[in-house]
């Protein structure tokens, strides 16, 4: 066995040690909205009394959890809004998520290769088609509108010959009007003290605009296929 293999083993046993402590520890219970509303009061506190520490470990769970393939992010993101409020939640949320999703990428392409050719290969000639055909737009209209699951599209944009780079920032500029709706629905959230609060204008208009945003979104990328298409450019 080559060195370059050993380190490839040992660090698929570190991935597989983490996620199975993840739930073995059950500690996927800690990523409910349940756990987020009792939990609000402590880590308010905390953010107050050491900010950049407390964000700091946010922004480095948030990393662990999107490579890693956890569930919970979506409700770590509603978290961020509730807890850090609007632009610091965007900004960690924004960038965690991205270098995240770049990371997990980078492990499928050398590690899971195997692996996810043999879990998710039938997706795989559709999505090299969708690059063939529309570069890196396809992986942003991907982002814009969740085709596939966001784990999956990190994982098999690994199996493409997509640069790195071109993976990180066009996921980030993708995921940025999600990310956008989703931390503005949990700064609401962070505001509700009561069940009358859940018919206030702005939660209700925060929870609208998560219905909304994939209908949008698809709207703006058929007018843009149609213009592209148009100019024949």
């Amino acid at each position: 066995m080559t060195p370059r293999s050993v380190k490839r083993l040992l660090l698929l046993a570190l991935i597989a040690a983490l996620i199975a402590a993840f739930f073995a520890f059950d500690l996927h219970r800690f990523l409910t909205l349940a756990n987020l509303k009792a939990s609000q009061a402590r880590f308010t506190a905390l953010y107050q009394q050491s900010p950049a520490a407390v964000l700091g470990a946010y922004f480095l769970f948030y990393i662990l959890v999107v490579a890693a393939n956890l569930p919970g992010a979506t409700v770590m993101t509603l978290a961020g809004g509730a807890l850090f409020g609007f632009l610091p939640a965007l900004v960690a949320v924004s960038f965690a998520s991205s270098i995240g999703a770049t990371l997990a990428c980078l492990l499928a392409r050398y590690l899971l290769r195997d692996l996810v050719q043999a879990r998710f290969g039938d997706k795989l000639a559709r999505i090299n088609a969708g690059i063939a055909r529309e570069g890196a737009f396809y992986l942003f209209s991907i982002r814009l509108i969740p085709v596939f699951p966001f784990f999956v599209v990190n994982l098999l944009f690994g199996l493409t010959p997509m640069p790195l780079p071109t993976f990180y920032w066009v996921s980030q500029l993708g995921m940025l009007p999600a990310t956008l709706v989703f931390i503005n629905a949990g700064s609401q959230l962070g505001r509700l003290d009561s069940l009358a609060g859940i018919l206030s204008p702005s939660l209700l208009a925060s929870f609208a605009a998560l219905g909304l945003f994939p209908l949008a979104a698809k709207k703006f990328l058929g007018w843009w296929r149609g213009r592209k298409a148009g100019t024949g450019r």
